[in-house]
Formats: C-alpha cells, structure tokens, sequence
C-alpha cells in the first residue's frame, strides 16, 4: 500500500519514491497516511502492541548504506549531530533524522537526482518517541517514554512522522509544519513573534563575572563598550541576581566559573547585591532601593533598550525552596531526577549530579502560572523587558506522580508562554538548555532558543564543534525558533572564527567580554555605529552539499552555512576539522592535534533560495566578494570558487545576483564590504530601465561600500542627493565608495547610481 509522498511497505521494505529506505520492516509497524491540506507529503509510522510499561523499544526495519544525518542529545540539555550509513551509528536520544535515498539512475555528483527522507519522532498522548539504532543489526528502532511508572498504556499509531522530496531544506520545512497541524500543540517559527532585541548588539555578564555580577559590574561592562564606540542594546544579566540559598543538608557544589546548584530560589525579588545600598543579609522590600533603581540607572545613562535577567524554568538550579516565608502558596515539594535511559547512555554533567543528590524544590504544576506571573509582573514593573530561562530539560526528569514528562512539560510552558505574554509584550523570551522534544512540540509562541552547549572559552576542544553543532542543530530547531548562537568574547584565540559565524547565523550577536577586555575593530565587522546588527534573514544552516560529509572528523570536508539578506545572500566556510564531542569518552575531545588543510569550493547555488530574492528576472550569474582577501568575482552560472582553509580557518562569502541590462552591461550590489555581511546593508533596490541605467537603494550603516558594475566608472554615484566621489577597480569593476556616519538610529541613505 502507498500512502502519503509515495511511502509505502512492500515485502517488509519500507519504500519511499521508490526507493527503499528501510529493511526487515517488522508486521507490527503501522504506516498511516496523513491527513489535511498541508499533511499530503507524508505519512506516520506507528506500531502495533499489546504491550505496557512506561518505556518499550519497537524496531522498524534496518538501515544499510544510506548516508544520513541525525541530531541527538549527547547531554541531558544539548544536542550534537552525527553522519554515519548503517542503523548502528544512530545514537540514542536522536530527535531529527535525514537520510539520502538515490535513485537508480543517479550520476556521480547529480544531486538534483536525489531524494530525502526525513524521520521526525513526535509526541503521542502521555509518550514521547525518539530514534536509536541497535547496535548488533543496524535496526532502527523507536524508543517510548512516559516518565511516570503508572503511565504505562500507549496508543502508538502515531509515533514518527516521515516525509520526502528533492530539496531537503523544503522536506523538512512541510515536516514540521505538517507536525505542527496534527499535534496542534505548537506553532512554527514562521507564526511566532520575533523580538526586537535580535537585530541589536548585546553584550551577557556570565563569563564576565558568573554569579558574583553585581548592580555595578552591570554598569561597568555597559559603560566600557559604548566608550569604545559598541553601544549595546541589550543586555542580560545572567544568573546571579537572585535570592537563593541550601538547604540545612544540601551538599554544596563548589567549582570555578559555575553556579552552586545545591541553591534553591527563596524569594521571587532580587538579593541584595541588587539593590540600593544593599548588603550582604539585608535585603529590603522598599521600592525605592529595589532592582527598579538598577534597570533605570542602566537605561538612562545609557544607550539601552532592553534588560533580559536570568532564571531556570523551576525558578533556579535547585528549584524554588519549600515552606519558605512568603512562597509557600506555590506549594513546592523536593523532588529527586531519574533521567532517561538514552540521556544516561551519553554524557553526564555535574549540574545534574548535584540536583540529583540535593532533589529539586518543584513548584506544583497547578501553582505555577501563579509563580511564574508573579516573577515577571515583578520583574516587568522595574523595568525589564524579557527573560532568558534555563535548565529547561530538568523537567522531563521530573515526570513521576504528574502524569509523565510530556503532560509536566505542557503545563509548565503553557503557563510560562501566558506569562510571558502577559508582563513582555515583545515575546521577550530565549528559550535555554532546551533540546528536547518535550518542550519543541509543546511551544506555540517561544521563539529564540539556544541553539548548541555553550561557548566555553577555556576548552580548546569546544570551539570548532561549536559552530559546526549549532549550524546542524539548526537545521531542526530552526523550524520552530530563531537559534541563538551563543555569547562569544571579542577578545579570543577563536573570536574572528566565532564573529564570522555569528554574522551568517541570522541569530542574535552579543559577547561576554569583561570590562576593558574587547576588539573594537572585530565588533565593527559587526556591529553598526547605532548598535544595530546586519542580522540575516533566516536561521543560517549548512549547505546542500555539507549535509551527509563529517566537517569534524573526515579530514577532507569544510563547513559551509548559507543564509539570506534583502537581496543577497551569505556563505561562511570553516575549516571544523580536528575535534568534536567523542562517544566513548563522552565529551568534547581533539582527536587530530594538527588537523590538514582542506580544500573545497563555493558556487552561488549553496545560497539555496537566491533565486527568491533576486530583484528581477535573473540569469544565474553572480559575483562573490570575498571578506578576508577583499575580493570580487565574477562567477558565471553554473560555475565555481576554490577555497583552501588551514585548521581553525574561515571567510565570508558575499553573494549576489548580477543584474543584466538589455545593452549588455551588468550590476551587482555588494554592500558594506567592511563588515561581515555585507549585504545586510542593503534595504531597498530598484532597477530603473531605459537609456539611464538608474539603480536605486536604500542602505544602512557607515564606511566602505561596493558595488559591482561592467562598465567601469558609472557617471554618477549620489548619497542623498549629493555627488560622491568613488574608486572603481577597472579589473574587477569593484566600486567603492563612503558612507559618512548618520545622525539618526537606523537612518536609511539614499544610493542612486547611474550607470
């Protein structure tokens, strides 16, 4: 029987656009197509089973030499992908799975001859399902979960859903959206509210100071990047305002750069650190000495916008304390973590350590909007615009004596979603530590989330897998939320390498510099005189042709993120090679000491929807500019660029479309070729026809910008109605000119170029 996408089983094969995918599928599994306008593209696989018990395993057929792609929690909070062919290379805990089908008659290199199929285990009921791979027989099996002992009845009809085509950015697109009209539980990103302080520069106190931040050290790392010419927009102070403390018996851990996780949340207001005059015991419930006086000092002497402060999702690392004065009513009772089986199987971490010997103060799920509004009223009425919430996975552990990990899961972002509509009108939320499912499928308005495990500026094993793992991880969570990329330092072995990556992702871009310790010149390729960004489009996710290769480990394959602007699009290359997360060690290792050089290639296709923002009826040529080297090149339709990058290597890639006139001569725009993203500059375009030649922009920002004309010197270049002069690279046809430095925020000059 054939179902939806043309999936079907036949002879125990699960088969998709004729080609089978799966082997050995067992009589049990269940293939139903899908349902609604928007479901027709794919079908779910369920399974058959008299079974009980609040977690089983189910094989649905073995996989052999396909090439895949999955992401899987190699931690209880984050996840990581892995590239592999056979069943057996499927972590567990994989929650996205995208496997390469040729066909028959593929050539060598012919990609437009492929298919992909993508695995996306969901929720169903009370369970939650995600992929494994066993690792005697390449099967690849759903494992079920509940979380609560007494859950122990399953459905199963609808456990994963599958889906297939020729462009694989849009299979797993009519995916997600195909999931999201079925569970009706969350809505994707595309429907959900953006906040502005994205497409501002930032600046997070954590690496500066961790939990010792004070109300002055906010202000000192504020005042000491807009000295420098950096205003940030936003800022986040981090864990460390609050009001916490042990229990008579916890046992307290105590490590460098970390919070104390044995503490509990003892009071929804700020400790004293944070308010006026405040010393160490002493808090005071007066208004006037309140966090109030921290937000308005901060934001009227200086250029801020928005103040996001921290707090885990149960209120702090060890949750809220029990019975103490003035919370009782959220009726919190310490509760001890079981995690997983498929969590356990990977990487431990001392945060879950300790909240697993100390228990975690959980509020009742029914009390917790209660406790949630009244933290962001709270906090909304002194000032603060949004928060980031973290440790957001605890609660899948938690499940026990509530109805299972997904029922809690759903209570507890209902609530914190009503909340934060409630007391941050912006959707002033960043989702952290919050790489399951439970909480994917379960958020209709949440829309930034972390998208990898921290930047951790001390482990040099970290910093390729990083941008690697964030570029992957995208690729699922950037359906339903904007990943944030993380904080970096400006001042860094690896900061250009982080910088770059930020300018590609499309996410927010903030540091964590300390006071004094900052590279104005790198944050200038980023940021704007005005503290606005040139933010891309879209969540930045790796190229067609990087989706099955190992960047990390194959010694041969380069990283490459595409995204896109107004009317250009983006291309950073890395060299990743050389470290990564290790599965026998089970964390992040160098595993090449002094990784090669590795050569690739560029082409304008690896922007994959360039055509959709060309300004008119395009060719497919286009030229690059190159942001290292400061080059431009002309590349023909169908052509290529070599690139060769040494070991913790990158560069940005510009790309536009070449417009062609009916007399032959050619324009591009490139932008601000100072900056990362050049073409982020570039607001409006218009192309006027006739004798003229008249190109027409609006652009942002200040200093160099190119443009790209056949015909050598145009006859006029004017800003605002006022002649510029220009240079022009006759061999190139490189155009230059400046930008002076507006007077207004996000000020758009006029470009009228006649050529």
């Amino acid at each position: 029987m054939t179902v939806g996408a043309g999936i079907s089983v036949s002879n125990s094969d699960l088969v998709v656009l004729g080609h089978r995918v799966l082997r050995g599928v067992p009589d049990n599994v269940l293939v139903t197509p899908a349902s609604g306008n928007s479901l027709i593209d794919g079908a779910f696989i369920g399974v058959s089973s008299d079974q009980t018990g609040s977690h089983r395993v189910f094989p649905l057929g073995k996989l052999e030499d396909l090439r895949f792609m999955c992401v899987f929690r190699f931690k209880l909070w984050w996840m990581t992908q892995r590239m592999g062919t056979h069943g057996k290379e499927i972590p567990f805990e994989t929650q996205f799975l995208i496997i390469e089908a040729h066909q028959g008659s593929d050539l060598e290199g012919d990609r437009s001859a492929s298919s992909y199929v993508v695995f996306l285990p969901i929720l169903e009921g009370d369970f939650r399902a995600v992929l494994q791979g066993n690792q005697s027989n390449n099967e690849l099996e759903i494992f079920l979960e509940s979380g609560d002992p007494t859950v122990d009845q399953f459905k199963g009809d609808h456990l994963v859903f599958v889906a297939a085509g020729s462009d694989p950015f849009h299979v797993i697109t009519k995916a997600v959206k195909a999931v999201e009209q079925h569970l009706q539980t969350f809505s994707h990103r595309e429907r959900k509210k953006m906040p502005d302080m994205l497409n501002w520069f930032g600046w997070c106190t954590w690496d500066a100071f961790c939990t010792n931040v004070t109300a002055s050290d906010v202000k000192q790392g504020l005042q000491s990047l807009e000295a420098g010419g950096i205003p940030p927009k936003f800022v986040i102070i981090d864990d460390g305002w609050q009001s916490v403390g042990m229990d008579e018996t916890g046992v307290e851990f105590n490590a460098d750069n970390a919070a104390n996780f044995a503490n509990r949340l003892t009071h929804i207001k700020e400790k004293y650190k944070f308010q006026k005059d405040g010393r160490e015991g002493h808090r005071v419930e007066d208004p006037a000495l309140s966090l109030r006086h921290v937000i308005t000092d901060i934001k009227s002497n200086n250029s801020l916008k928005y103040v996001y402060v921290w707090h885990a999702l149960t209120g702090y690392w060890g949750g809220v304390k029990p019975g103490v004065s003035g919370m009782e009513h959220y009726e919190s009772k310490v509760s001890y973590p079981v995690s997983s089986p498929g969590v356990m199987s990977n990487q431990n971490c001392e945060s879950l350590e300790s909240i697993t010997k100390n228990g975690l103060g959980l509020v009742n799920p029914e009390k917790v909007f209660s406790f949630y509004n009244d933290l962001h009223s709270y906090l909304a009425s002194v000032g603060i615009d949004g928060v980031k919430v973290d440790v957001q996975n605890i609660l899948e552990t938690l499940g026990a004596g509530h109805g299972g990990r997904v029922k809690l899961a759903k209570k507890y972002h209902h609530a914190l979603e009503a909340s934060i509509s409630r007391n941050f009108p912006d959707n002033g939320i960043i989702s952290c530590m919050s790489h399951n499912t439970d909480g994917l499928y379960s958020a209709k308005k949440t829309a930034v989330i972390r998208a990898s495990d921290d930047f951790w500026p001390r482990d040099p094993a970290s910093h390729t897998i990083h941008i690697a793992s964030v570029a992957y991880n995208t690729l699922f969570l950037g359906e339903f939320m904007q990943p944030d990329w993380d904080m970096f330092h400006s001042v860094h072995p690896m900061a250009e390498y982080h910088a770059a990556a930020r300018a590609v992702g499309g996410c927010a871009i903030y540091v964590s510099d300390k006071p004094g310790q900052h590279d104005f010149n790198l944050l200038r390729k980023l940021v704007l005189p005005d503290g606005s960004i040139l933010r891309a489009k879209l969540p930045g996710r790796p190229t067609r042709d990087c989706l099955f290769s190992d960047p990390v480990r194959d010694n041969k394959s380069l990283m490459k993120i595409w995204n896109l602007n107004e009317f250009t699009g983006v291309i950073g290359v890395f060299n990743c090679q050389g470290a990564g997360w290790c599965k026998k060690e089970k964390r992040y290792m160098i595993h090449d000491q002094q990784p090669g050089t590795i050569s690739g290639y560029v082409r304008t296709n690896d922007v994959h929807y360039l055509h959709k923002v060309a300004a008119f009826e395009w060719t497919g040529d286009s030229v690059l500019y190159s942001h290292l080297r400061g080059e431009l090149v002309y590349l023909p339709k169908g052509t290529s660029l070599p690139i060769t990058l040494k070991s913790r290597e990158y560069e940005v890639f510009t790309v536009v479309p070449v417009k062609e006139y009916s007399d032959g001569t050619k324009f591009a725009p490139v932008g601000l070729i100072e900056m990362f993203n050049s073409g982020g500059a570039i607001v409006s375009l218009r192309y006027d026809g006739g004798k003229d030649g008249t190109v027409k922009m609006k652009v942002r920002g200040s200093g160099l910008f190119g443009v790209y004309s056949s015909v050598g010197r145009p006859r006029s270049v004017k800003v605002d109605s006022k002649d510029v002069e220009y240079r022009c690279d006759g061999e190139s046809g490189l155009v230059t000119f400046t930008l002076g430095f507006p007077e207004k925020e996000l000020y758009l000059w006029d470009v009228v170029i006649q050529l």
